[in-house]
């Protein structure tokens, strides 16, 4: 086996397992460590339907926003953090999820699969959420308020989603983008590679905010519904 050889299979292997490990026990610490901060009991009497209200900021935020931004006047703000910042999420959801690729890693992991999408959606959806997330560097550099409010973990944290999305994008692509210089093995580590320390700083980051996202808009929208406004 070959140097190469060696360091993929180590790549995709024990180094990946162990950055799995890291990420579930770091997630989950910080969920317990969320979860233990409990909550005061609520005691003001319901003017509405916390289930509505949690209805309705869910479709807001799945269907509605940030695709249709103008509903919940978000181009008074910055279009391009709304408008990049969804393209990015929606096509980084169906990438990990979506593709057969990554459905199969699932698939290994969990023992069982799930139907996935076409390939050329995948590819299209994978080459938006790239876009955008250079659309949404682009933007942090360009606009004077999240400039000012960007430190090094900002940039690092684009930079580490962004590294497997893109040579995610190039494993799929190598003939089409003509990528000679870089072999196809070599790129498959870099890829793996890229995962890897993603799943590692996930937990020490602000990217693990996906976690808290469903508590986050149950919870506000239960309290708008409570209160009869619109969440």
């Amino acid at each position: 086996m070959g140097s190469t050889d060696a360091t993929l299979v180590f790549a995709r292997g024990p180094l990946f397992y162990t950055a799995l490990m890291i990420f579930i026990v770091g997630m989950a610490y910080r969920l317990v460590s969320v979860l233990l901060l409990g909550w005061k009991r609520d005691r003001v009497p319901n003017k509405g339907s916390k289930l509505r209200g949690v209805a309705v900021t869910y479709a807001k935020g799945l269907l509605i926003f940030p695709f249709i931004p103008w509903v919940k006047k978000t181009f008074r703000g910055n279009q391009t953090t709304y408008l990049a910042g969804g393209m990015f999420h929606f096509g980084l959801f169906v990438v990990i999820f979506l593709g057969t690729a990554h459905m199969l890693v699932w698939k290994s992991l969990l023992g069982f699969g799930w139907p996935t999408l076409a390939l050329p959606i995948v590819d299209f959806l994978s080459a938006a959420a790239i876009v955008a997330m250079i659309a949404l560097f682009v933007n942090r550099l360009a606009n004077p308020v999240l400039r000012l409010i960007s430190g090094p973990s900002e940039w690092l944290n684009l930079l580490i989603v962004f590294l497997p999305m893109v040579t995610g994008y190039g494993l799929t692509h190598h003939r089409l983008l003509g990528i000679v210089a870089l072999p196809y093995e070599n790129l498959y580590i870099m890829h793996m590679m890229s995962i890897n320390l993603m799943l590692i700083w996930i937990p020490f980051s602000r990217i693990s905010h996906f976690m808290f996202y469903f508590f986050s808009r149950t919870y506000h929208g239960a309290q708008a519904g409570k209160r009869a406004v619109m969440p």
